[in-house]
């Protein structure tokens, strides 16, 4: 019999797993924003899907093959695919319209509109602590984004309406994740989102030459790739443990953008970033704090009678 691997082998694994993961989306991401400038982005979007699908199906076989399909929330993968698919195309577009460091510090405020959105949308009550965090990560937006000197142009507004969109995807996932596997989820987004993608390709087709279509297969399967490590990263060690390395995304950012675009974010930028980051890593001290108090009020036997067993989540 195989012996346990010990916990904190599992979250350096897990540390590694994720790094690895947000190296494969930040080259994704310089794929996407050289693609963009020759291709239609429908297009572009459609072949970062359809060649995901082959890592996602080695994925699936890993996991027990097709009988991780089953599932009795199809309609909800479906709309998962849907406003994910177009937080992707968003994200792309923000890429093509601005440096990438400036676009992927904008996605950063994706879990401060998740925060916000999930009061009227899932029901959850937010404490001052979480919306002190929020209102601090608005401001680094602002800093971002210096709308009274006119830096709140097309790119900015597009890359913040992909940051809306992604959270809406992952309130999608909040609800998927209680029913279905990670792997399962991962199959359907890909599945949907090439076949809703593909919907586009008669109107804005354009022959991809040997070399366009080289970089667009690598782009989907490099997608996919990041998609297993990130998933692998999440089973191997909590969210608390690896959420903060998904920060790491705005190095290659700045790297990538300076090599291949000469593009190097101002002070502003930075500055932004570093106060959206805080904010973001703010609201997951605190989120991890919450769930472990439900978890203990839903297993200690001495408490359960007095304490209530979640802390403002609606089911």
């Amino acid at each position: 019999m195989a012996q346990p691997i010990p916990s904190h082998l599992q979250a350096r694994s897990g540390i590694v797993s994720m790094l690895l993961a947000v190296f494969l989306y930040a080259v994704l991401n310089a794929l996407a924003k050289h693609l963009a400038a020759e291709y239609p982005l429908a297009e572009v979007t459609f072949f970062r899907n359809a060649f995901a699908l082959l890592p996602a199906t080695a994925m699936l076989a890993r996991a027990g093959g097709w009988r991780s399909l089953r599932t009795e929330h199809l309609g909800g993968h479906f709309w998962r695919a849907a406003i994910g698919l177009t937080s992707m195309v968003l994200l792309f577009l923000s890429y093509h319209l601005m440096p990438m460091a400036d676009a992927v510090a904008l996605s950063f405020s994706a879990p401060l509109f998740l925060t916000a959105l999930s009061v009227p949308v899932l029901g959850e009550r937010v404490g001052p602590y979480r919306w002190g965090a929020v209102a601090v990560g608005f401001a680094g937006v602002l800093v971002i984004v210096q709308p009274g000197r006119g830096m709140l142009n097309t790119g900015a507004l597009v890359g913040l309406s992909a940051a809306v969109a992604y959270a809406f995807a992952m309130m999608a996932m909040r609800q998927l994740g209680r029913t279905e596997a990670p792997v399962t989820t991962v199959f359907y987004f890909t599945a949907f989102s090439t076949l809703l993608s593909a919907v586009a390709l008669p109107f804005v087709w354009t022959m991809p030459t040997a070399e366009g279509f080289a970089l667009m297969a690598a782009m989907g399967l490099v997608g996919g790739g990041a998609q297993y490590f990130a998933t692998r990263a999440y089973a191997l060690a909590p969210a608390a443990v690896i959420s903060p390395f998904n920060y790491a995304g705005i190095l290659w950012a700045c790297l990538f953008g300076w090599l291949f675009w000469g593009d190097w974010p101002g002070t502003h930028v930075l500055a932004g970033a570093a106060i959206v980051i805080a904010s973001g890593l703010l609201i997951l001290i605190r989120e991890t704090r919450r769930r472990a108090e439900a978890e203990t009020c839903d297993t200690s036997p001495d408490m359960s009678h007095t304490l209530p067993l979640s802390t403002g989540r609606k089911h």
